[in-house]
């Protein structure tokens, strides 16, 4: 007898959506976004988190290890009632003896969601052909949307009273990361000034000033990529991230010695910046390299609050992408169930 998946969540799936890049989004979708992290956020101070995501999983999937990915995404599932499984590629057989495509597929009919922080684009573009749940971009080595609202939501936390998001101008220190990326095309939807600060061998590919001179047309933001450190004084958010990754560890020496003294954040740049300026990372951070350890101990670091903020982003993901698609049984539903089951036992 062929039955069809008994799965709740791939039932109604029209107009799902996935989470890869912030820019796939509207302004109005993101603020609810921001709006429902505040809710979230302030539920957790009083431990009243509603179960939002009771009896759904998460299927977490890592070819790159991560502390606040896995944490955030692990934790989020189990505070809202559900639960987070991890899968490394010692797990799964992910693009290896299974194809990705069947992977998507199997785990589809057995999670709610699915999170995957990949070593490439395609993995998680593929990923999303095949999948009928939603498939959230935990980091891809393209872009980072989950780091991007904990970092709005940081700046909104934080920024200067009586100021606006769009008032914000914000530097990047450092390389054209997939981080400073998707900041570049995040602020500039969000009508904001942004500054890439390094030198001009690692600054932004034309490809992605593309990109975001639609987002100012649109918004009236504007973007300066630029090797002048000076620039710092114009900046009300400073943010920092490794001047290397592990997969150019062979680079390593050449690329701190063109980043290093000039580009690291310390209490001087610091004072520099605008008054009531911020310092944010995305962490881990390499204190005796990019930053500081003074300047990230420093009265206007926010590293933390925005580390923490990666757990709040986490929980609104997970209830925005599947609230619509819940199903939640009756009493009289749950109690038929439960009867016939119970009925079947007993005549075992």
């Amino acid at each position: 007898m062929k039955l069809p998946s008994s799965s709740a969540t791939v039932l109604n799936k029209e107009n799902m959506r996935h989470m890869i890049t912030m820019s796939d989004f509207t302004r109005s979708e993101m603020d609810d976004m921001l709006e429902l992290m505040t809710l979230l956020k302030d539920a957790r101070r009083d431990n009243a988190i509603p179960q939002l995501f009771k009896n759904k999983s998460v299927a977490m999937i890592f070819e790159a290890g991560s502390t606040r990915t896995r944490v955030s995404f692990e934790t989020a599932a189990t505070l809202l009632g559900g639960h987070g499984l991890f899968l490394s590629p010692r797990d799964i057989h992910l693009g290896g003896k299974e194809s990705i495509d069947d992977t998507a597929r199997v785990l589809s009919r057995m999670c709610d969601i699915l999170m995957a922080r990949t070593n490439s684009g395609e993995t998680t573009t593929a990923l999303t052909q095949m999948s009928t749940v939603p498939v959230i971009n935990g980091l891809d080595c393209v872009y980072h949307p989950t780091q991007m609202l904990a970092d709005i939501f940081t700046m909104q936390e934080h920024m200067p009273e009586g100021k606006k998001l769009e008032d914000l101008t914000v530097a990047f220190m450092g390389d054209a990361t997939d981080v400073c990326r998707s900041l570049l095309l995040t602020c500039t939807k969000y009508g904001m000034k942004f500054k890439q600060i390094g030198p001009k061998k690692y600054q932004m590919q034309e490809e992605w000033l593309k990109v975001a001179d639609v987002n100012c047309e649109l918004t009236g933001a504007s973007y300066e990529i630029t090797d002048d450190v000076s620039k710092i004084s114009e900046c009300d958010v400073v943010y920092g991230d490794s001047f290397y990754w592990v997969t150019q560890l062979d680079e390593k020496e050449e690329r701190l010695s063109a980043f290093m003294p000039d580009y690291v954040i310390t209490k001087e740049l610091m004072e520099a910046a605008k008054p009531g300026a911020i310092l944010m990372h995305c962490l881990p951070a390499n204190d005796k390299e990019e930053v500081t350890r003074e300047a990230l101990e420093g009265p206007y670091s926010v590293a933390f609050d925005q580390a923490e903020n990666r757990l709040t982003a986490q929980m609104a993901i997970l209830i925005y992408f599947t609230h619509k698609y819940s199903i939640n049984p009756t009493e009289e539903t749950l109690a038929y169930h439960k009867n016939r089951i119970e009925s079947f036992l007993k005549t075992l």
